[in-house]
C-alpha cells in the first residue's frame, strides 16, 4: 500500500466527524497535499513527502499516547483525535511548495537542478494556520487545536517571551506528545534529499 492509500485508510477507518469527507475530498481533489514535499531542504523533502511524514506523525503518536496510557489508552484520547491530530497537523503546507530551477556548481561548471520553492499564499502562522484550515470542514475540540497549534514546540517564535507554549503542554500532555512525535519522525524516520 502507498503513502496516499494508506492516509486514506486511516483517514476514513477512524475520523467519521461531519465535514470529514469534504476534508478528504479537498485534500484529494483541491491541493497538493499527496504530491508536496514536506519541507524543502529538511525532512521529507520529496515529491509525496508530506503525506509520508503526516504517516510517520501519526504512527509516532499512536505509539506514544499508548506507552504513556497503556493498552486503555482511548479513555485519555480517542483514535479519531489521534488521526486528526497525526494525520492533519502540518496541512498548513498545502498548496506553498512549486519546483524551481536554480544554478549549482557541479564540476566546475553551472548546471540547473530542480528544487521547491516555498511560497505562503496564506500567512497565517504554523500550527495556527493548520487548524484554520481544518476548521473550514470540520471542528476541532479545544484538544485536538491545541495540539496541532503548538506541535512545533519551541522552534515556534510564538513560544519566545510567551508562557502560552508552557500553559498549553501542562494542560495538554496530547500536545507534548504530539510535539515529540513530530520531532521523532522528522529526526528519527525521514531522511534528507539534498
Amino acid at each position: 500500500m502507498d503513502s496516499k492509500e494508506e492516509f486514506i485508510k486511516i483517514f476514513k477507518e477512524n475520523i467519521k466527524r461531519d465535514g470529514a469527507d469534504k476534508l478528504l475530498d479537498y485534500l484529494q481533489n483541491q491541493s497538493d497535499f499527496f504530491s508536496s514535499p514536506a519541507s524543502g531542504k529538511r525532512h521529507s523533502n520529496f515529491e509525496g513527502g508530506l503525506v509520508f511524514h503526516s504517516l510517520n506523525v501519526y504512527k509516532r503518536l499512536k505509539k506514544n499516547v499508548m506507552l504513556e496510557y497503556g493498552e486503555n489508552y482511548t479513555e485519555k484520547i480517542s483514535d479519531e483525535s489521534l488521526a486528526i491530530i497525526g494525520l492533519l497537523h502540518d496541512l498548513c503546507k498545502v498548496n506553498t511548495y512549486t519546483v524551481e530551477q536554480r544554478n549549482v556548481k557541479e564540476n566546475n561548471a553551472w548546471v540547473q537542478k530542480p528544487y521547491f520553492a516555498y511560497y505562503n499564499n496564506l500567512p497565517y502562522g504554523h500550527g495556527e494556520k493548520s487548524v484554520y484550515i481544518i476548521s473550514g470542514f470540520m471542528r476541532l475540540t479545544r484538544e485536538e487545536a491545541i495540539a496541532i497549534n503548538w506541535h512545533m514546540g519551541g522552534f515556534d517564535l510564538r513560544a519566545m517571551g510567551s508562557s502560552d507554549l508552557a500553559d498549553a503542554y501542562s494542560r495538554y500532555p496530547i500536545a507534548v506528545l504530539t510535539h515529540v512525535s513530530d520531532l521523532e519522525a522528522s529526526y528519527m524516520d525521514e531522511t534528507t534529499n539534498k
